[in-house]
């Protein structure tokens, strides 16, 4: 199914830039936060709390900052141009309401509609939990250039983990530490976009079985121990008044998360341990890795998110009509620090065991 390419060439006009839903004067934002409240989360100001605010708001900003990225996308696709893939663990965008609204230039109006409706802006922006992608240099590095490469309008999409719990948070009592989970999912992410039909599977363990073809070359089947899905998560980052690319972050779940047989013997751990094995690898950032456990899973985590990677990547550059003769013409990949390192020999292994390409 495909929309006529006639309406979206006119809705993307920059003729009507300004009108409805993601306009950028004061009553606009206004009433484009109101529809979100009242319809996007269903609440009404008398019973909404500080969150709530804060997430119609955030909805209303993403929308404007979407808008872009499908124009900066439409625009890539004109050009035919080459796509850099970036892939890190770690990511530090900080807190996104501020940074889009200032790379919109919209502060001001948006402070203004917000205050004809009793709210304080300010207020609102101390709501954001700063998502727990990163841990330091490495993670704000990396979003450094996302935020340069969309402001001098290079095609790219950012690859990498998202965590359920970052590394910690820190409290300090009496003079010393004390860590406790990082919970930044819980009242949810509204600047994400979850892609269910986007994701790969990965496999771990198990043997190989070789045997001859026809043509007499080697057929390789990996027969894997376990097999995990790794569901896309888009956010879009958006450059100093000008372009919008994407951060594609893997979540990690079972292929089949639920084992009905078990549950109805009683056998209730076992229905779900499934689904706990897989969402483990997407679950901390950096986990322990004292242990042999945890130098397993820190592995696990780098050959999950670098094979989803690869395969998407792959999967955009055929979509559009491609050979992958051409593959390294159009895309580029960046591997941040050693943690990508496993995507050197995952891209050989895609190619000769998947897509039949010859060493």
């Amino acid at each position: 199914m495909k929309i006529k390419s006639d309406i979206v060439k006119n809705y993307l006009n920059p003729s009507i830039e300004g009108e409805g839903r993601t306009g950028l004067s004061k009553e606009e934002i206004k009433a484009s936060f109101l529809d979100n409240l009242f319809y996007g989360i269903g609440r009404l100001p008398a019973v909404s709390s500080g969150t709530d605010f804060y997430t119609a708001l955030a909805l209303t900003v993403r929308d404007r900052v979407f808008r872009q990225f499908v124009k900066s996308t439409a625009e890539f696709a004109r050009k035919d141009a080459r796509v850099v893939a970036y892939l890190s663990a770690e990511y530090l965008p900080g807190p996104h309401l501020g940074n889009n609204l200032n790379n919109l230039n919209i502060t001001e109006e948006t402070r203004q509609a917000m205050a004809e409706l009793n709210l304080n802006l300010d207020e609102l922006l101390e709501e954001e939990v700063e998502p727990g992608l990163g841990n330091g240099g490495l993670g704000r590095l990396a979003s450094c250039y996302m935020d340069s490469l969309a402001t001098l309008g290079i095609p790219a999409i950012a690859y990498g983990i998202r965590y359920e719990f970052g590394i910690f948070r820190q409290n300090i009592k009496d003079g010393w530490q004390e860590e406790s989970t990082d919970k930044w999912l819980q009242n949810g992410n509204p600047w994400e976009v979850d892609r269910p039909k986007i994701a790969y599977e990965i496999k771990f363990g198990g043997k190989v079985e070789k045997k001859k073809n026809g043509n007499e070359k080697f057929d390789v089947t990996w027969m894997p121990d376990s097999v995990v899905k790794g569901v896309a998560h888009d956010t879009p980052i958006m450059g100093y008044k000008s372009n919008c690319i994407i951060m594609r972050l893997w979540k990690a779940e079972a292929i089949e998360s639920f084992d009905f047989k078990s549950f109805n013997h009683g056998d209730y751990y076992k229905a779900v341990e499934q689904k706990m094995h897989s969402e483990n690898i997407t679950k901390v950032l950096y986990p322990n890795d004292e242990t042999i456990t945890g130098k397993e899973l820190r592995l696990k985590q780098q050959h999950f998110f670098v094979s989803c990677s690869l395969q998407d990547l792959i999967r955009l550059h055929l979509l559009q009509g491609r050979s992958l003769s051409n593959f390294h013409e159009k895309i580029t990949i960046q591997l941040n620090d050693t943690h990508p390192a496993l995507g050197i020999v995952e891209l050989l292994r895609i190619l000769v065991d998947y897509e039949n390409l010859g060493m």
